[in-house]
C-alpha cells in the first residue's frame, strides 16, 4: 500500500488550501484515512479523519474551518482548509488504517503567513 500526497503551500492568514492524498494497492474496503500535522518542536497530531462509511471527525482546534470528504471508489481522501491561521503551519501527513495496519503519506508543507 502506498500513499501519495498533494496539495499544500504557502498561504496568507485567512486564505484556503486544499490537500489530497490517494491510496493505491490492495485496500480493504472498511478503513480510516485521515490527516495529521507536526509542526516544529511539537508531536504529530490528528487534524480529522474519516471512515469508509463517511463518519468523520475533527480536533477541536480546526473543526468548523476544515472539511475532510473520500472518494471510495478512487481510495482518496481530501482535506479543504479553510479560514487558514499561521497556527496551522505544519507538514500535513495523510494516514490510512486498515485491517490493524497504519500506512502513511509522505508529508506534504502548509504554511500560513500572518
Amino acid at each position: 500500500v502506498q500513499l501519495q500526497a498533494s496539495g499544500g503551500g504557502l498561504v496568507q492568514s485567512g486564505g484556503s488550501l486544499g490537500l489530497s492524498c490517494a491510496a493505491s494497492g490492495s485496500i480493504f474496503r472498511i478503513n480510516v484515512m485521515g490527516w495529521y500535522r507536526q509542526a516544529p518542536g511539537k508531536q504529530r497530531e490528528l487534524v480529522a479523519d474519516i471512515t469508509s462509511g463517511g463518519t468523520t471527525n475533527y480536533a477541536d482546534s480546526v473543526k468548523g474551518r476544515f472539511t475532510i470528504s473520500r472518494d471510495n471508489a478512487k481510495n482518496t481522501v481530501y482535506l479543504q482548509m479553510n479560514s487558514l491561521k499561521p497556527e496551522d503551519t505544519a507538514v500535513y501527513y495523510c494516514k490510512l488504517e486498515v485491517l490493524k495496519r497504519a500506512y502513511w503519506g509522505q508529508g506534504t508543507q502548509v504554511t500560513v503567513s500572518s
